[in-house]
């Protein structure tokens, strides 16, 4: 049974490519209603019929269409490359979308051989790799000149979640250089990725926690400054309805630069450290006092309460006289210190809030980890990012109409005036 479909279904891919080839001829050839006009004011002229070859979705087509070239200045175009959006390419737009989706997805060699088993589509991944970075780099563009502002009519929202991190994603030496390591004196493995979310709560579960709005994350991601990237996830929040949400929360790992993006961007609302990044600085923080085993689950509990003064004052009691250990105890206590107000847990549970980052730490993984950092990949700069703008763009469900709104672009810069 599978030889006969496999059969019929090259027979009907070969029957239709070459379908597609007349219809395209037909479409590429003969006399136009309205003449040509160059750029710089002057009538074109058609020079005849060149063939074209173009991998289709139906399998490799040729077809034939006119060459007009323009007699002041020499320039040339083919109207019907242009007008099917193949210009100066050698896929079509089908196949540059199935290329793109398979790039950000997986591997580039992992892609072509996905499209050659189960879409009958030979390609290589080097060709992959060029269209599927080219398309992040123009929805970044288009994004970047698309005033940021609320994506149609949105429902209410009582509370609008926005969450950023970092995380490093591996890259060429070249790449490198001028960076340091994540330890004082080590050589840097890769760059860091800032990855931020938004996401919306309309409610609580029966037990009164917090519960996602299924559908509401959407992403954003960069290998650029802090400053850069806070315009980013800014211009996402605005996207998502911010301004028109009952509240906003911000939730961190309360590093210094994390704080800067909120007290820069959203300075109205509250801003919350991440519960399981505070365990890890309290735990950090133990160690270094040496506390006994059995007294560690009253520290839990007082940082699971939001108890920071008694923590803070208790930590104070166990400080070593001198030494290397009391330097950086003193700088994890001064870390609860600064951020009291952060850290009252209790009291944000009671209001039916999340209290982790556990989105945003998803979203480093399924976002950055599955698609950057698998073993063997060494990206450059330029590339990575691209490829984020792709994969975010899919991720927040937002792909088809990035897509349409570029095909939109391109025909419109391709319109040739008429005489």
């Amino acid at each position: 049974m599978e030889a006969w479909e496999q059969t019929v279904l090259q027979a009907s891919l070969g029957a239709g490519a070459a379908a597609l080839g007349a219809i395209l001829s037909a479409l590429g050839g003969g006399r136009r209603k309205e003449p040509l006009v160059c750029s710089c004011g002057a009538r074109m002229h058609s020079a005849g019929l060149r063939s074209k070859r173009v991998v289709t979705v139906l399998g490799e087509i040729a077809f034939s269409r006119s060459l007009f070239i323009c007699p002041n200045c020499g320039n040339a175009c083919f109207p019907a490359d242009q007008a099917l959006d193949m210009e100066r390419t050698g896929f079509s737009p089908g196949v540059r979308r199935l290329m793109a989706r398979a790039g950000a997805s997986r591997s580039f060699g992992h892609a072509e051989e996905d499209l050659r088993i189960f879409a009958h589509i030979d390609v290589d991944r080097r060709d992959i790799e060029r269209v599927a970075e080219a398309l992040g780099a123009q929805i970044e563009e288009l994004q970047a000149r698309t005033p940021a502002a609320p994506l149609g009519e949105l429902p209410p929202i009582p509370v609008l979640y926005v969450e950023y991190d970092g995380t490093a994603a591996p890259m060429r030496k070249g790449e490198l250089a001028g960076h340091k390591g994540k330890q004082p004196g080590t050589d840097p493995k890769g760059r860091e990725v800032k990855l931020g979310c938004v996401f919306t709560q309309s409610g609580c579960d029966e037990d009164g926690y917090a519960v996602r709005d299924e559908g509401s994350t959407t992403y954003v991601a960069g290998i650029e400054s802090s400053s850069f990237f806070g315009e980013r996830i800014y211009n996402e929040a605005l996207r998502r309805g911010i301004e028109q949400a009952a509240r906003v929360v911000v939730l961190t790992d309360g590093a210094a630069y994390n704080r800067t993006i909120k007290d820069v961007h959203f300075h109205g609302a509250l801003h919350i450290v991440d519960l399981y990044h505070a365990g890890e600085h309290l735990t950090a923080l133990m160690d270094l006092l040496r506390i006994a085993p059995s007294d560690r689950k009253k520290w839990l509990d007082w940082l699971d309460g939001g108890r920071i003064d008694a923590l803070a004052a208790e930590a104070k009691q166990h400080l070593p006289s001198r030494g290397k250990r009391r330097k950086e105890a003193k700088r994890e206590i001064n870390f609860f210190m600064k951020n009291e107000k952060r850290m009252q847990y209790a009291e944000f549970r009671r209001q039916g809030l999340f209290v982790g980052s556990g989105v945003i730490e998803a979203g480093c993984r399924t976002a950055v980890g599955t698609r950057c950092k698998q073993s063997g990949m060494f990206w450059s700069v330029r590339g990575a990012h691209a490829i984020l703008q792709l994969r975010c763009c899919i991720l927040s469900g937002r792909f088809d109409a990035a897509w349409e709104d570029l095909a939109c672009d391109r025909r419109v810069q391709c319109e040739v005036p008429a005489a």
